[in-house]
């Protein structure tokens, strides 16, 4: 898929970003290094290219650059649909073959695994909310 990000003007790890700000919204640059469980400072240097790039724009927290709302700009929304399209390419490619019933199968079988591991991440949080799940008595 690299190829596919750098034909868009991505970097390595920035598709991920944009595809989740075009479906999530704006949203601080910690919350997208929790979601993503990557350093902070990876999250900030690839923001920095966003938006040297036109990709996005940052709004700057009142004491941390870090709590500021980073948003897609157009270009950064056309730029997460084409990914979003050419990932839907890849998947077809990777599961042809595969009834719905069986590409259900595997990815609740990927979930689960990734939950074994990772129970308390950001992603698996958002998916209970997203299933309409409780959440884990702390």
């Amino acid at each position: 898929m690299r190829p596919q990000g750098a034909a868009l003007g991505l970097g390595t790890g920035q598709p991920k970003l944009i595809d989740y700000l075009a479906r999530s919204g704006p949203c601080s640059q910690k919350q997208l290094a929790d979601y993503f469980e990557i350093d902070p400072a990876a999250v900030c240097r690839m923001l920095d290219a966003l938006e040297k790039g036109g990709f996005v724009t940052r709004t700057a927290g009142r004491t941390d650059r870090r709590t500021g709302a980073v948003e897609l700009t157009a270009k950064g929304r056309q730029a997460a649909q084409a990914w979003q399209q050419a990932a839907a390419r890849s998947e077809e490619r990777m599961l042809a073959g595969f009834s719905q019933a069986e590409r259900a199968q595997f990815a609740d079988y990927l979930r689960r695994a990734y939950r074994n591991l990772k129970p308390d991440s950001a992603f698996c949080r958002q998916q209970d909310a997203q299933d309409g799940k409780p959440k884990p008595e702390e």
